[in-house]
């Protein structure tokens, strides 16, 4: 008892340590909206309108700001659905066998009829151990969530909560607003804070609010604008940050752009169709999370051609995309583009030769 009772305790105080970013930045942001609304505004600004105008747009991107912040932290990651987890039967089988060809044939099995087209770097089906579930394409083991979570970014300490399909656009929006917050801040404190250097600020308790306002906003929008940058870069290519490092792997080998379906459908991927809801921290992703259409799947040369007046699955013209034969859910068929249609016979007897044709596969471990 004593040493499950000494891991529970440690789990205990871990929890509570890991709030403790997201305190720093609560403190910071409630010394920023007095030092800017009182010492700033009301004490040392001395137009009314001036004053009126920095007031309402203060208050718009604060409200916005820790709206999107709200919902990045307390959004719930969402998990593989039951069609993804073993039956005790398959459970009870997987463990029984000790060679990892027999485990891997029941892995296959299992997820044949699963919209699954990633595999390990070894060409093995991802099961992780520690959820016993077959991962869907783009989940991911969070060692401090301690469960598999789906399209996962990355844990964000800043949030205490892991990013991903339920809350990737909540944390675009809230690196958004929280940069505009900072920008207008020390764009509107600029001013105030050449004064303090010239002294022609009184001598009061507001220049050092101004001043060390102005530095941390300053400070905060050369971090955030960064970091925003490159989550715009990953959106523009639809990879997540485990992506970019580490290339997903296909049945044909590894492809760092697998995903990418064109600009304009990547980025209907995290904020969805509807326009009046892509600056709001409201849900509005595209599909399940479970499934995703892809750009690498060819259509196969055996297949009888398709009759005239219909469209090609996999044909494109120019750039647009192409998406896999295998049938997805009606949540994700809002992905595909109207061009495009789906057969349900496509490939799958090439697939299901490429799925097993390498005897030297291994279970992936992510614990």
């Amino acid at each position: 008892m004593a040493p499950s009772g000494s891991r529970s305790v440690k789990r205990s105080c871990q929890r509570v340590l890991y709030w403790i970013p997201v305190l720093f930045i609560s403190i910071i942001v409630a010394w920023s909206y007095y030092a800017y609304v009182i010492q700033l505004c009301i004490e040392s600004m001395n137009n009314t309108g001036e004053k009126v105008v920095c007031l309402l747009t203060y208050h718009v991107l604060f409200m916005m700001f820790v709206w999107a912040y709200w919902q990045t932290i307390f959004t719930k990651p969402m998990t593989p659905v039951k069609e993804f987890q073993l039956t005790l039967a398959d459970k009870e089988m997987l463990e029984r066998e000790d060679r990892s060809e027999s485990q891997q044939e029941i892995l296959r099995r299992i997820s044949k009829d699963l919209p699954i087209y990633t595999r390990t770097m070894s060409g093995a089906v991802r099961y992780c151990d520690r959820c016993q579930i077959v991962k869907p394409d783009r989940c991911h083991h969070c060692s401090v969530c301690d469960k598999c979570i789906l399209k996962m970014d990355h844990h964000c300490p800043w949030v205490n909560n892991c990013v991903g399909f339920s809350n990737y656009k909540f944390f675009m929006l809230f690196l958004a607003y929280s940069l505009l917050y900072c920008l207008f801040i020390a764009a509107t404190d600029l001013r105030f804070f050449i004064k303090f250097w010239t002294s022609g600020l009184p001598d009061t308790q507001a220049k050092f609010h101004i001043m060390f306002l102005f530095f941390a906003a300053s400070m905060f929008s050369v971090s955030l604008s960064s970091l925003f940058g490159y989550h715009c870069w990953l959106v523009c290519r639809n990879r997540s940050t485990l992506e970019a490092f580490r290339a997903p792997a296909f049945h044909d080998g590894a492809d760092k752009n697998g995903f990418s379906l064109g600009f304009n459908e990547n980025f209907r991927q995290v904020f969805g169709n509807d326009k009046k809801l892509w600056l709001l921290p409201v849900f509005s992703s595209l599909g399940d999370g479970c499934s995703y259409p892809t750009s690498l799947v060819k259509r196969d040369a055996e297949q009888p051609p398709i009759p005239a007046g219909h469209n090609s699955p996999t044909q494109s013209t120019g750039d647009a995309p192409q998406f896999p034969a295998k049938p997805l859910r009606e949540s994700q068929s809002r992905l595909l583009p109207t061009g495009h249609s789906w057969t349900r016979n496509e490939q799958v007897e090439d697939q299901d030769t490429r799925g097993t044709s390498n005897p030297a596969m291994i279970i992936e471990n992510e614990t």
